[in-house]
C-alpha cells in the first residue's frame, strides 16, 4: 500500500482549487491557510463557526482515542474497511490513480488508518480526514507518520466541504452528521458513501444503567438520499467486555449519552467496575448516481 496525499481540496472562501506550495494552500484569489507544524491545515472560516470551539473538546478526545486504540470497535473498522476496498473493480495497475476517501468526522483518524492497514500493498490510497473539531484533527496528526503520513487532515465541516467536485470515491460518515447534498457534490458518479448509525441494541446494557427508561427506537428508514442509490445494508453486532472504570468512563465520555443522562446516571456508571454491553450498529452503502 502506497499512500498519495490528497491535493482536490477546495478554498473554503470561494469554493476555488487551492494549491500547495511552501507549506501553504493558496487559490487564485490569494486566500491562504498554513498547515501547522503538526501536519493539518484549518479550512474552517469564523463565519462558519457556530460556537468559538466547536466539536469535540479535548478531553473527550482523549477518551475516543484510548477506548479506539484498545480496538473495541475494531469489527467496526474491518467492515468499513471491507466494504471500502470491495468497490475496487479490478486490480490496481502501475500509474493507476489512487483510491480517494474523505473521512467526514473523523475524529482522531482511527478508521482512515485502520482502512491503510487493510489496504493490499498494491493500492495507492489518497485519504483525507476532515473534523470541526481542532482537538481531533490535531489528535489525529499527531498520530500520523509524518515520513509517510495516512491522511490528509482537515479542520472543517460537513455542512462545506473544502474538496473540488467529483473527485472521490468514498465517503465514510461514522455516527455523525450527514449532509447528503455535499456528499453528493464531492463524489464520483458511482462513487460510495458508507453510513454507520446506531442500531437499536447499541450499547443497550449502559443505557439501562445511565437512563431511568429507555425511550422506543426510532426507525432509521428515512428513505434515499437526493443524488444516491441504495447499494447494500449490513448490521455488525458482538458483545463488548469493559474491565474497569476507565474504560467504561472513556465509552460514556464518546457518546452523546455523557450530556444526556443524568447526574445520578453518570454516577451509577463511574461506580461500575465492569461492563458487559451489546455493541450493534448499521452500515448503509449509498452509491452516487
Amino acid at each position: 500500500m502506497s499512500m498519495s496525499p490528497f491535493q482536490a481540496l477546495a478554498c473554503p472562501l470561494d469554493g476555488e482549487p487551492l494549491q500547495l506550495a511552501d507549506n501553504v494552500w493558496r487559490c487564485a484569489a490569494g486566500h491562504s491557510f498554513d498547515i501547522a507544524k503538526q501536519g493539518y491545515v484549518n479550512l474552517l472560516p469564523v463565519q462558519q463557526k457556530r460556537s468559538h470551539d466547536p466539536g469535540d473538546s479535548k478531553t473527550m478526545v482523549a477518551a475516543r482515542q484510548r477506548f479506539l486504540n484498545a480496538g473495541h470497535y475494531q469489527p467496526i473498522a474491518d467492515a468499513i474497511s471491507s466494504a471500502v476496498l470491495r468497490h475496487i473493480e479490478e486490480p490496481p495497475t502501475s500509474g493507476s490513480s489512487p483510491l480517494s476517501c474523505l473521512d467526514a468526522g473523523c475524529g482522531e483518524g482511527y478508521y482512515l488508518r485502520q482502512l491503510a492497514q487493510a489496504a493490499p500493498i498494491s493500492q495507492s490510497l489518497a485519504l483525507i480526514g476532515l473534523d470541526i473539531s481542532k482537538w481531533a484533527v490535531l489528535a489525529a496528526a499527531k498520530q500520523d507518520n509524518k515520513q509517510t503520513p495516512t491522511s490528509r487532515w482537515v479542520v472543517s465541516s460537513n455542512a462545506h466541504l473544502p474538496v473540488e467536485a467529483g473527485t472521490l470515491d468514498s465517503v465514510l460518515c461514522m455516527f455523525g452528521f450527514p449532509v447528503y447534498s455535499e456528499f453528493s457534490r464531492v463524489l464520483k458518479a458511482g462513487g460510495v458513501l458508507l453510513q454507520v448509525e446506531a442500531g437499536p441494541d447499541h450499547l443497550r446494557e449502559l443505557r439501562e444503567i445511565i437512563y431511568p427508561t429507555l425511550k422506543p427506537e426510532r426507525s432509521n428508514e428515512a428513505g434515499v438520499p437526493e443524488g444516491f442509490a441504495h447499494h447494500s445494508s449490513e448490521n455488525v453486532r458482538y458483545t463488548l467486555a469493559l474491565k474497569g472504570a476507565e474504560e467504561i468512563a472513556d465509552l460514556l465520555a464518546m457518546t452523546p449519552h455523557l450530556y444526556r443522562a443524568s447526574v445520578e446516571g453518570r454516577a451509577r456508571a463511574a461506580a461500575l467496575e465492569e461492563l458487559v454491553t451489546t455493541v450493534e450498529v448499521r452500515v448503509v452503502q449509498w452509491l452516487r448516481v
